[in-house]
């Protein structure tokens, strides 16, 4: 299986016209329809909401451990 990532528009009709490259022969195919919700998406952001809440450790910096990457195999 392959995929492809084509950019689209939907018209007033709720229509979705696709226009394949020619290298793709003809089968079967799978659509799959990912769209943003710009009502919820643009909505201003309210900064400060976990002030206080969250503390960042002094050795966030620091490199993590072999036994981090290899899940304890070691």
């Amino acid at each position: 299986m392959h995929a492809i990532e084509l950019p689209v528009s939907i018209n007033h009709q709720h229509q979705i016209v696709l226009q394949l490259p020619q290298t793709i022969q003809l089968q079967k195919a799978k659509v799959i329809v990912m769209y943003e919700d710009f009502e919820t998406t643009n909505k201003p952001m309210k900064l400060g909401l976990f002030q206080g809440k969250i503390e960042m450790s002094d050795d966030f910096n620091e490199p993590l451990p072999d036994s981090f990457w290899l899940d304890g195999e070691l």
